[in-house]
Order: structure tokens, then C-alpha cells, then sequence
């Protein structure tokens, strides 16, 4: 029984290398289904910042902190403005996110500037949390113009 299965299995074999090597094949020439579709150019857009500005205030806190740092890792100039947008979010936890990922990655001097234009306790707090976040020498800077 087993002899007739593999003699079966053998010949079906067999047969399907016969068909792959008479089986018809489509010319170079032949039209394909994606020759007939439209194709429209690729429209890249750089100002998706500028939109994800503009809806940055309907995400949720834990979405605009994702969306910074994210957008921190770009370090362009659109970016950075976005950044400076998020500083002056109204939770201070978005801020916080924002002013550690502008100093982190090197413009913390954006960081000084915005928060002695804000004096006050959330800047203080402010302050106070980069301190423990980023390098000392970093943090005595931001320190000294927070005052």
C-alpha cells in the first residue's frame, strides 16, 4: 500500500516538472495589471510639522509626550519650532518633556531663553526637574538663567 502511494507521489511529480517546463509563459512585452493603472507622482510634503502643530493640542497627554520625543530625535529646524510650540503647552509634564528633549539634544539655549521670558514657579519646577535629568554642567546653565 505504501509502494503504490509513493509510485503515485513519484509520477504526480513527475508530471508537474513536464507542465513547468512546456507550461506557456508571459512575454517581456505583455501589458501587466500595474502597466494599466495611473500611477500620480510621489508628493513628498516637509510641513507635517506644521500639522502636527496644529492638532498637537487634541492629543493626549501621553500622546503629544510620544509625539516629542519623537520629533526630538529629528533635530531640524522644523522640529525645533515644533519643540518651542510644545513648550508652552498647558500641562507641565508636556513642557517638562519638551524643555529635556531641546536640552538633551543640544539647544538648551532655547530652553534658557523661553523660561527667563516665563519666570515664575513652573519654570522653577521646571528647573528643578532638568537638574535631576541632565548633565550637571547643562543644568547649572539652566539653573543660572532661571533665575
Amino acid at each position: 500500500m505504501i509502494t503504490i502511494a509513493i509510485a503515485v507521489l513519484f509520477v504526480l511529480g513527475i508530471l508537474l516538472a513536464i507542465y513547468a517546463v512546456v507550461a506557456p509563459r508571459r512575454s517581456a512585452e505583455e501589458p501587466t495589471l500595474l502597466d494599466s493603472v495611473d500611477r500620480e507622482p510621489l508628493q513628498a510634503t516637509t510641513d507635517w510639522t506644521n500639522e502636527a502643530g496644529q492638532e498637537f493640542a487634541g492629543l493626549s497627554e501621553s500622546a503629544r509626550c510620544d509625539l516629542i520625543f519623537a520629533v526630538a530625535a529629528l533635530q531640524d529646524e522644523r522640529s525645533t519650532h515644533m519643540l518651542e510650540f510644545a513648550l508652552r503647552d498647558p500641562n507641565e509634564t508636556v513642557a517638562l518633556a519638551a524643555a529635556h528633549a531641546l536640552a538633551g539634544s543640544g539647544r538648551a539655549p532655547i530652553v534658557e531663553r523661553f523660561l527667563a521670558q516665563h519666570p515664575g514657579d513652573r519654570a522653577k519646577r521646571i528647573v528643578g526637574t532638568l537638574t535631576l535629568m541632565i548633565r550637571p554642567e547643562e543644568s547649572r546653565e539652566a539653573v543660572a538663567a532661571a533665575r
